[in-house]
């Protein structure tokens, strides 16, 4: 980015470049599961931050979720999922009788970390009334609970109870708050970890890379999710086959939805969704004539539901990474994963030696000695995998980390960073290779 020079931006020191690359920075480990930790971060582009994360274990079912929502038009479509969507997926994934009891008796069905976002009490109780309702709907399914099938009936369902809470009959007095939930827009990327089972759920162009080493301990990356924007050619396809002949000209335009919007799927974004008639009523008075999209004959042209798949874990799957696309805009998937393996090789030497039992032979603690030294030549300035893709997303060079290249994108001034990078948002998921070990198969 030489073209930086352009502008006045003065380097600063490494310890404040380190300082702000570390503000969001959060660890969290467990124990006697198939995850041993995951590390997080976030980096704004925005102000404020559009992206927001989340973070919880399901207590009726034992399962990890773990989710990054990329928002556009707002950050507060964005909110509302990280605070409301994993408690869809957690019921979704319930036995219908299980459901039955559980609405009778409620009690907490998720335990949330890292959880920075509140609720305004109007919405909560919405929320909460919306919420009762699915589970309702989920008490009368018969069909058996499928894991895939849970994470797609959840992402629908909330963008549907988004869509009818904009309804001033519905919201009531929280109505000014739901229209501008309903005018902004989401992105996201969920994944359900249940032992040795990875479910990942993706709506928009967030993406999963799974990093796992071969036989020969070299690092390869697989892509879990596809991006759904116009490089898609089986996304375009599918939205060209959903409406008239006479539109295909006009439905994806200038590589958009209608010319405006560049992710193919979304929650929320209702203007794409919602009869004409309908956006007349509710979302035209708030945004004016520019809430009805040019062409807009044979709605809806946008849905939020998701391409959900499943990978079996095995002991050479060492790690995900879950991000938004400002991260994927700046490395490839194969760079994210190498990355973070030379992190794991390179992240031992920040922590004190110390040996893993007693009464080693000499050899065998020569040998780990051996191999601490050769991590000592990657040792990372970061303990959080995160952070570390972060900063090497922004300062990396062939040669290692460039930090005048990476102080300029940090402090370029509020009204031009948005121009050079986006909102970057990152969980890494390691796993327990030996609980991964003894599982079934």
């Amino acid at each position: 980015m030489t073209y930086l020079g352009f502008f006045n931006v003065v380097n600063v020191p490494c310890i404040q470049v380190t300082a702000i690359l570390r503000v969001n920075e959060y660890t969290q480990e467990f124990q006697g599961f198939s995850v041993k930790s995951y590390d997080s971060n976030q980096l704004p582009s925005n102000n404020p931050i559009e992206d927001t994360r989340a973070e919880a274990r399901c207590l009726l079912t034992q399962g990890l979720l773990l989710g990054i929502f990329d928002g556009h038009a707002g950050g507060s479509c964005a909110q509302v999922l990280s605070k409301r969507l994993f408690k869809y997926v957690a019921a979704s994934l319930l036995h219908p009788e299980v459901v039955h009891k559980y609405s009778q008796a409620p009690t907490d069905l998720i335990q949330s970390f890292n959880d920075n976002y509140e609720l305004a009490k109007i919405l909560e109780e919405l929320y909460s009334s919306s919420f009762k309702q699915f589970l309702t709907d989920l008490a009368k399914q018969t069909s058996e609970v499928d894991a895939n099938k849970a994470l797609e009936r959840a992402f629908l369902r909330i963008d549907q109870d988004m869509s009818q809470e904009a309804e001033p009959t519905v919201a009531g007095p929280a109505s000014q708050a739901t229209l501008t939930v309903a005018a902004a827009g989401a992105v996201a990327c969920v994944s359900y970890i249940a032992g040795a089972h990875l479910h990942v759920a993706s709506t928009g162009d967030c993406q999963a890379v799974l990093g796992s080493v071969t036989e020969n301990n070299r690092w390869t990356a697989t892509k879990l999710t596809e991006e759904h924007n116009s490089d898609n050619a089986a996304e375009v396809a599918r939205i060209l086959a959903e409406h008239p002949p006479n539109e295909q000209d006009t439905v994806i335009k200038m590589d958009r939805l209608l010319g405006q919007l560049a992710p193919l799927r979304a929650f929320g974004d209702f203007r794409f969704k919602w009869s004409r008639d309908r956006l007349r009523r509710l979302l035209v008075p708030k945004l004016g004539d520019q809430a009805l999209p040019p062409n807009y004959y044979t709605p809806p042209y946008l849905t939020a539901k998701p391409q959900v798949t499943h990978h079996r874990l095995t002991p050479k799957d060492k790690f995900l990474v879950i991000a938004s696309d400002g991260l994927w805009d700046l490395i490839s998937p194969l760079q994210a994963v190498r990355l973070v393996g030379e992190h794991m090789s390179g992240k031992v030497t920040l922590n004190p030696f110390r040996l893993p039992k007693s009464e080693m032979k000499l050899k065998e603690v020569n040998q780990l000695l051996l191999q601490r030294k050769e991590g000592l030549k990657m040792k990372p300035l970061d303990t959080n995998a995160a952070t570390h893709l972060i900063r090497n997303a922004l300062g990396g060079t062939e040669y290692g980390v460039d930090h005048g290249k990476l102080s300029q994108l940090l402090m370029l001034p509020d009204d031009m960073v948005r121009v050079f990078r986006d909102d970057i948002t990152v969980t890494v998921v390691y796993f327990d290779s030996e609980f991964l070990q003894k599982c079934p198969a």
